[in-house]
């Protein structure tokens, strides 16, 4: 039996490779690192240093497995990137060790599905749980709400929860979270109300659960209500989350307010806080702003330089993406997928063909990280965008993934941009296979066939559509003018600016007809007389607000939209123009990227 002083020792040397692997070496000298329980302390030091393999090899090493050391492995293993690696351990315990599970293993097993999101083996694990000596286990019982909760079934996790009889302040906070990212805003929101006492760990689990599920308003609201409670901010971690919240939203003037907040908490010198103001402000539209931040981060991660090189490729800044990644890579840090992914998407969205066949076989090469099926798209995006649309098709055709509806919609778009009829019909057939569920693919079905005045086909799609029930999502945005927040809808002029809306849109339509516009009535599917098509453009959701905001903001102010779709050809056009026209710089954010319009140009240089 290992001493109680050596076994100190090593749990003393966990977190520090360098540490542990001496302590290792010194119980091997000594001819102690066999006596138990020294493998199991050993498997959990190393783990605990980030040495997951070396902890394997001490377990394989080891002259006997008990239930000890298997709960010491697999909770590393369920807490580690590798988390399936806990599945042939299972097995290896049960049929080469004829070992059972104990409540210990069960708890870490538990674990590991929930961070595969495997509800099948959940269930398994649930079902084993109820019938063994240990089914009134607390431990095992919160391990298996979380595991619910992450397999999106927290009515599943609340009978495990209503189980317990003593609850503590963790599974109230799981259970609460659970509701709160998956959806069921007022179940979570009744639930922590009820609690016996409320801390700053739950608030900030739940504020960060309904920013999850995109329930943004509420978490700002909530964030309002915990102040008005009194509850002490000491830590970065709700912040960022209503942070993130407030980018969500696209409310720049809520997240100016947040950053002045952190400021006065003292926190801008976190990290998590910085990387939520870049990605608050980017998205927000302020990519200057953004910069402005990322450059006062002293102490960045690779989320850090990701977060703004993707914010600078949605904006369009192409060449201050490529010259960020030239910086990130000089400084030390390694890319990882996501980064790629902007990296693509900037080339694709500039014509940088090259560039981007150079960077999507570095990332294989040089990185080691293998393209996954949103990287392929983005290439396939590039190439076809730029014209290569042979070379597309044949990429599609050969990836090593099934083509999802994006990589076919991508394709399908190019088409219709460089005119190629036949090409569009193949990719359609294809497309259509699928049974998409997207309804912005179907509109791009039909705005293939209504280019060319088939009708009939037009009629077919929405057929389609109305029996998957799919139904078109109505255009909307938004503006912020001041103090002053306003939603549009495509075709509705609020009563009570109806009069100053029409009157300044028709003389921007008369200011630009003296500069030879004609509008493109292509993208309006329905078949309606030429006058009409122009009236229904007229109406558009973003062009309604951009009124608005010339109308209602001082001269030279920015203004900054929020479009929930994709911005039609037309309207593109007509923005460079009133930006032109007005002497304003109009930013749009669209359901793909931004577009900055200044002086009668688009920072998109028209790929898009």
């Amino acid at each position: 039996m290992l001493s109680p002083a050596a076994a100190a020792a090593v749990r003393a040397a966990a977190g520090s490779p360098r540490a542990v692997r001496c302590a290792h070496a010194r119980l091997l000298r000594e001819g102690l690192a066999d006596l138990s329980p020294a493998p199991a302390l050993l498997v959990s030091a190393y783990a605990r240093s980030g040495l997951l393999p070396d902890a394997r090899q001490v377990f394989d090493d080891a002259p006997r497995r008990d239930l000890y050391l298997y709960s010491s492995l697999l909770a590393a293993v369920a807490h580690s990137p590798t988390p399936a690696l806990a599945l042939p351990l299972l097995r290896r315990m049960l049929s080469v060790d004829s070992l059972r599970p104990d409540h210990f293993v069960l708890a870490s097993l538990a674990s590991a599905a929930a961070r595969l999101r495997s509800l099948r083996l959940g269930r398994q694990l649930h079902a084993h749980f109820a019938v063994s000596p240990y089914s009134g286990d607390d431990v095992v019982k919160s391990s298996l709400i979380d595991m619910y909760c992450k397999c999106g079934v927290p009515q599943d996790a609340r009978r495990v929860f209503d189980s317990i009889g003593e609850k503590n302040s963790v599974v109230w906070t799981t259970l609460v979270s659970g509701y709160a990212s998956n959806g069921y805003a007022d179940e979570a929101l009744e639930l922590f109300w009820s609690m016996p006492a409320r801390s700053l760990f739950t608030w900030t689990a739940l504020i960060s659960g309904l920013v999850k599920a995109g329930n943004n308003a509420s978490a700002v609201g909530l964030f309002v209500e915990m102040r008005r409670d009194g509850v002490r901010i000491d830590d970065a971690f709700v912040l960022a989350a209503v942070i993130g919240g407030s980018a969500d939203l696209a409310a720049l003037v809520l997240g100016r307010q947040l950053h002045g907040f952190a400021m006065k908490l003292g926190f801008l010198s976190s990290m998590i806080i910085g990387n939520a103001l870049v990605d608050m402000y980017s998205k927000c539209s302020d990519i200057h702003s953004a910069r402005e931040v990322f450059e006062g981060v002293t102490v960045r991660d690779v989320i850090s330089w990701t977060t703004i090189l993707v914010g600078e490729a949605q904006h369009g800044q192409v060449e201050k993406v490529l010259s960020l990644f030239d910086r990130m890579v000089h400084s030390g840090f390694k890319p990882n997928e996501v980064t790629f992914v902007g990296l693509i998407y900037a080339c694709s969205h500039a014509g940088l063909v090259q560039k981007g066949r150079q960077l999507f076989e570095s990332m294989k090469l040089e990185y080691g990280i293998k393209p996954g099926l949103q990287h392929y798209t983005c290439y396939l995006d590039l190439l076809s965008r730029s014209g290569y649309l042979l070379e597309a098709e044949e990429l599609i055709n050969t990836m090593p993934y099934e083509p999802d509806e994006a990589s076919w919609g991508a394709l399908l778009s190019a088409c219709k941009k460089h005119n190629d009829a036949q090409m569009c019909l193949r990719v359609a057939d294809n497309l259509l296979e699928l049974r998409p569920k997207d309804p912005s693919t179907y509109i791009l079905l039909s705005n293939v066939y209504a280019v060319n005045c088939k009708w009939d086909s037009v009629a077919k799609v929405r057929k389609i559509m109305a029996e998957m029930e799919i139904r078109k999502k109505p255009g909307y945005s938004w503006i912020e003018a001041g103090k002053e927040f306003r939603l549009f809808h495509a075709g509705e002029v609020p009563l009570d600016i109806r009069e100053e809306i029409t009157g300044f849109l028709e003389e921007l339509v008369s200011e630009m007809r003296k500069r030879g516009h004609v509008p493109d009535t292509s993208s309006v599917m329905h078949d309606l007389e030429e006058n009409e098509k122009e009236q229904h453009l007229l109406l558009h959701s973003e062009r309604l607000a951009v009124a608005f905001g010339i109308l209602k903001t001082p001269p030279g102010s920015v203004i900054r939209i929020v479009k929930n779709l994709r911005v039609c050809g037309d309207c593109h056009t007509v923005m460079k123009l009133i930006s032109e026209i007005a002497q304003r710089k109009i930013i749009v954010r669209d359901a793909s990227r931004f577009h900055h319009f200044e002086g009668g140009k688009c920072s998109c240089s028209e790929f898009w």
